[in-house]
């Protein structure tokens, strides 16, 4: 499985606004039937640039459902985001490949 990781800076007199079109957002990426689940988190270290940092992870089927996403997808999901957060916000994606999973069992 393959994690397609979207990091994504965005300054604060945004914030609000980006969150809320974010949530929307998260789940016409998954209804492109691509991936299975996505998270949303906060980094919690702060930036020297300012503003407020997320990672959305969205765990992909496979490396073909992934490549079928950035085929038929990628590029018309960004735009409304470009458009309207343009130059206020600051994104990077990277590809993680899950080696293993552990949990916790406690008995």
């Amino acid at each position: 499985m393959i994690i397609y990781n979207v990091t994504v800076n965005i300054d604060e007199s945004i914030h609000d606004e980006w969150l809320v079109w974010i949530k929307a957002h998260i789940p016409q990426v998954l209804g492109t039937g691509k991936f299975e689940k996505a998270t949303l988190t906060k980094v919690l270290v702060e930036e020297e640039m300012g503003g407020e940092t997320y990672s959305i992870q969205y765990r992909s089927y496979s490396r073909e459902a992934l490549d079928a996403y950035y085929r038929e997808d990628a590029e018309k999901l960004r735009v409304e985001g470009l458009k309207k957060f343009r130059d206020k916000m600051l994104a990077f994606r990277t590809e993680l490949q899950i080696v293993d999973e552990y949990t916790v069992n406690f008995k």
